[in-house]
């Protein structure tokens, strides 16, 4: 449990840095969506994506209910030419267009995206009233002309008089900020700040204007403004809909349009349910006629693009002057006036093209107030998104450093995908949600993930291999990685296992075999049983001809390092098994491996000469392993262990072969031959081992006949359980009988070879 607790603290330590990085990430672009701060990138990205959404979602055909009568170059053309000159046009022939419009073709109303600030004097009815005031003041039959033809000659009354009484909306201008100039008559507004005010809202404001003339203002039904608002990128994308002006607000040509088509009904107020009504943005809708128009806290609205340039049908101003189209593709539809001429200047950036006719803007708002496809963005978007930035992007800031690039590549992948997909299916739903700043805080992430498990964590990898690669498998390598500064190669005291293998009578095979194929033989049984004890998380000190020295318990800390040293032994036979079948196939002798292990408290680390280092293990613990593989084959055993490594392991059964004194140890040292761990034991063994520890006893009580004895049935009736064993005690028995050891004698053995 301490070691894993251990583990959990190490691993989380190693990724803290990258989550801190990641939550400081999720936290800017989330003061970025929340509105305290301001990223441009951020917000043009915002546009881009917004843009890129309305292009996807449009309809693509032509809504037959607006009809853009458009003062085109065609119109423009001299009246030979089936124009009617350059722009102004003298209001007459505007009286004319109306008149055309609403007698011939009876459209149901006109909108004018057209401004008619100045007196029109081009009939020259300013000369002639200067002479009938003056110089011709007495000429009575001057005077006679003068009264029959001056109302003729007065463009504007004209104009007026067309207008009177028709479904007819002027469009007018707010000047910019800072311009208070005021020019012409404004419509009525549409509401007073104290119906709306201001602590509700934050409308655009403006001081200045330039509206119609008052003779026009106020014969027509309604006026509405025409300024867009443009993003900083330059880029149409709202309306407002309701412009504060001093006292009051004023509504746009479209909304104005749209009401007056509706009824001429005043509009209302709609709140946001349970929101204070002083709360900034809990204005939610303007009611029109029964129909919602959704507004943000600037009481704008999205325009609601139905696709590119031409998406409302155009026809020519002096087509309609000259009477030369169906009177169905009129009849019944609503008008707009405006123009398409670039010298005339009403050409704007917006989503769905960069030359785009404003009078086409306001034909999008109308049939979109109509329809109720307007998006809206009330208060919950902004909070709804911030909270899905902090969700989201906090589970890629605590998951990612945890995974691997790939699968951390598909998760990011997947998570971006979700938002995507939710964002669009919220887009085509009616709410507009920013998608950059949750777009940008998951990227982001991500690839500071990547960077830094590049830049940081590959070089901790690089270096750890350096290191450690020719010593420990490339999956502890990367374990290693995790938390390079916890690993060096300067000494240290550890608590480890040692294993030494040996291939018995390998000189005799060695001279059988050619230098070729004994190269090939030795890396036959070293390549598997390397694996072997890779698997099990353990290190190879080195390679001494067909000799294996390896351990367990450093550089990686293992706490069950005598449990996977025993099992790297049980797995080499098994290893060894195959090997020996393939060998014999070959025409290779086959092998047998001796293998001694140890635990105890060793010194570990870089050591060696100024000229060569080499990582590796030293210690008494050390050399007894040594000696343990070297008695192996003294007791038939493949595998002896020394009593540490028993002790470590409760549920490993071993037979306790003997007491032993071996090359540089004045105390004996109790060894073991394990069989196998608890239910991995055959009942046959199991009751050997049960017949052989009272055999044991006797032997080193010095009851020799007793112990004969039972050796000599355990030979016979279990050979194979211990072929070179039971005979070595009846040897040793034979030899002590005659020697007497003595009372003080301990049992044990003394070897005098290495």
């Amino acid at each position: 449990m301490n070691s894993r607790f251990h583990s959990i603290i190490s691993s989380l330590k190693k990724r803290l840095p990258r989550i801190v990085i990641g939550a400081i990430l999720i936290a800017i672009f989330s003061l970025q969506a929340g509105g305290w701060i301001s990223i441009p990138f951020v917000e043009r990205m915002d546009g881009v994506l917004y843009d890129t959404k309305v292009r996807l979602s449009a309809v693509h055909d032509i809504d037959p209910r607006v009809v853009i009568v458009d003062i085109d170059e065609k119109s423009l053309q001299e009246r030979e030419k089936g124009g009617e000159g350059r722009w102004p046009w003298p209001r007459d022939r505007l009286a004319l267009l109306l008149d055309r419009l609403f007698n011939d073709y009876e459209v149901s109303l006109t909108g004018f995206d057209v401004i008619f600030s100045e007196r029109d004097e081009s009939s020259g009815i300013r000369a002639i009233n200067s002479l009938a005031s003056n110089q011709l003041k007495d000429n009575a039959a001057f005077q006679k002309q003068y009264s029959s033809i001056k109302s003729q000659l007065d463009y504007d009354t004209l104009f007026a008089n067309a207008i009177k009484d028709r479904p007819v909306v002027l469009g007018f201008s707010f000047l910019n900020p800072g311009d208070a100039a005021k020019k012409g008559e404004l419509p009525p507004p549409a509401f007073s700040t104290n119906q709306i005010p201001i602590t509700l809202v934050s409308a655009l404001k403006r001081d200045g204007y330039t509206a119609n003339l008052a003779l026009l203002q106020s014969n027509a039904a309604d006026g509405g403004h025409i300024n867009p608002l443009v993003d900083p990128d330059g880029i149409i994308r709202r309306m407002p809909m309701l412009v504060q002006h001093g006292d009051n607000y004023y509504e746009s040509l479209g909304l104005s349009t749209a009401r007056t088509l509706l009824g001429g009904l005043p509009l209302k107020e709609v709140v946001a349910d349970g929101v204070s009504p002083t709360t900034l943005g809990a204005l939610e809708f303007l009611d029109v006629g029964g129909a919602l128009l959704p507004v943000d806290q600037e009481i704008a609205s999205y325009i609601p693009y139905r696709g590119p340039y031409k998406s409302f049908e155009y026809i020519s101003a002096s087509d309609v002057l000259n009477k030369s189209i169906p009177k169905e593709k009129l009849e019944g539809k609503i008008v707009l006036i405006g123009t398409t001429a670039p010298g005339l200047l009403d050409l704007r950036a917006t989503p769905v093209g960069n030359a785009y006719p404003g009078v086409e803007i306001h034909a999008n708002l109308i049939t979109g107030i109509l329809d109720g496809t307007i998006k809206q963005a009330p208060l919950w978007t902004k909070a709804a998104n911030l909270l899905i930035i902090i969700a989201l992007g906090l589970i890629l800031a605590f998951v990612l450093p945890f995974v691997s690039p790939l699968i951390g590549t598909v998760i990011s992948i997947a998570v971006i995908g979700f938002s995507i997909t939710l964002n669009w299916f919220s887009f085509k739903g009616g709410y507009v949600l920013p998608l950059a700043a949750l777009l940008g805080s998951l990227l982001f992430v991500y690839l500071m993930n990547i960077a830094y498990g590049y830049f940081v964590e590959s070089r901790g990898k690089r270096l750890i291999t350096g290191l450690f690669g020719q010593y420990v498998p490339p999956e502890l390598v990367d374990e290693m990685a995790q938390d390079p500064s916890s690993f060096s190669m300067e000494g240290e005291s550890k608590e480890l296992t040692i294993l030494f293998s040996d291939v018995r009578g390998f000189t005799t095979i060695s001279e059988s075999l050619d230098a070729k194929t004994l190269s090939e033989f030795i890396n036959a049984f070293l390549t598997p049983f390397t694996k072997v004890i890779y698997k099990n998380r353990g290190t190879i000190d080195k390679y001494m001809g067909d000799c294996i020295m390896a351990f367990w318990g450093a550089p990686i800390t293992d706490a069950d390092h005598a449990r996977h040293g025993i099992i790297s032994a049980f797995e080499m036979l098994k290893a060894m098994e195959l090997l020996n079948e393939e060998f014999i196939n070959k025409g290779w002798p086959p092998i047998k491996v001796g293998i001694g292990l140890n635990s105890g408290r060793v010194s570990v680390g870089n050591m060696g000469s100024e000229i060569r280092l080499a990582y590796t293990v030293m210690g008494d613990a050390v050399n007894l392993a040594s000696r343990l593989e070297g008695i192996t084959k003294e007791y038939g055993a493949a595998i002896i262990i020394g009593e540490e490594t028993y002790r470590q392991l409760p549920d490993l059964i071993a037979r306790e072969v003997d007491r032993v004194r071996v090359k540089g140890k004045d105390v004996a040292v109790t060894i073991y031959e394990p069989l196998g761990f608890e239910g991995a034991v055959n009942d046959r063994t199991l009751e050997a081992l049960a017949l052989f520890k009272p055999a044991l006893a006797a032997y080193r009580k010095q009851e020799w006949d007793s112990a004969e004895q039972q050796f000599i049935h355990l030979l016979n009736q279990f050979p194979d359980t211990g072929e070179v064993l039971y005979p070595l005690y009846l040897e040793r028995i034979a030899h002590l009988r005659q020697d007497q050891p003595g009372a003080n004698w301990d049992g044990s053995y003394t070897f005098t070879k290495k």
